[in-house]
């Protein structure tokens, strides 16, 4: 289990490599980002090899997976979506699947199964992990189709691919349904990345209402190995509130 910082969170305003190295300074080495295409992705390369750091994660290009007029175009996307992965090395890219539609919920989540069984071999081909993101409809995103992770995690069992999981975000889940432990613990086989933040607010985790160190523990005990990206908007200056992360959790 390590934890990775997702470097728009911390370092938005940056050269992405400057951030690069101040994240480095503050003792960690893995890293993810979302929209690639502002990438310089031969510099960030270059700066990731020699800073001994980890690109694990990127975004899809496109999100829209609730509307099967968008197939095509969404294929597409992950294609160029993966060439930017390799470019950058990383082995994970998250998709969201985009806005409810208003049709029938069981058509909209037939849509989302029937594109993944199609990039399912594209993905294993290419030796890359898609994520699924269930997220908060009642605060951050109004209108997404897919607030649940119970639903995430039976549309990631229909699709049935090794290369097609889940990112378990604990800010997300703890707004939508609680029950955060147990929820991980039953679905682990399907989760392959975390993301927390403290709620309230989406900030600092020792600001928010669960007790991380408690989750921290239990998800070490179950045998989770993967990452677990600090995905807040910090209220302290960004070096300060990773030293207090590593302080407080590490």
């Amino acid at each position: 289990m390590k934890f990775d910082i997702p470097v728009p969170c911390f370092f938005g305003k940056d050269d992405f490599c400057d951030a690069l190295q101040k994240i480095k300074n503050c003792g960690f080495d893995t890293v993810e980002t979302y929209n690639w295409s502002e990438l310089d992705t031969e510099k960030v390369s270059e700066t990731l090899e020699k800073l001994d750091m980890e690109l694990i994660s990127i975004c899809t290009s496109d999100f829209r997976l609730t509307d099967i007029s968008f197939q095509s175009h969404w294929l597409e996307c992950l294609k160029d979506s993966i060439a930017a992965a390799k470019k950058l090395g990383a082995g994970m890219m998250i998709t969201q699947v985009g806005q409810d539609t208003g049709e029938k919920r069981e058509i909209q989540h037939s849509n989302i199964v029937a594109t993944l069984r199609i990039a399912a071999p594209i993905l294993e081909e290419a030796g890359i992990i898609l994520l699924v993101e269930p997220l908060n409809v009642l605060y951050d995103h109004k209108g997404y189709f897919l607030p649940s992770s119970a639903e995430a995690f039976e549309i990631i069992r229909e699709v049935g691919s090794e290369n097609i999981k889940v990112v378990f975000d604990i800010y997300h889940q703890q707004v939508t349904e609680g029950n955060i432990i147990n929820n991980i613990r039953d679905n682990l086989p399907l989760i392959a990345h975390i993301h927390v933040a403290g709620h309230p607010g989406r900030n600092e985790l020792q600001y928010g209402e669960n007790d991380y160190k408690v989750i921290f523990k239990a998800l070490s005990d179950m045998g989770y190995d993967g990452s677990i990206g600090l995905e807040y908007n910090p209220l302290l200056p960004p070096e300060e509130s990773l030293a207090e992360f590593r302080r407080i959790y590490i």
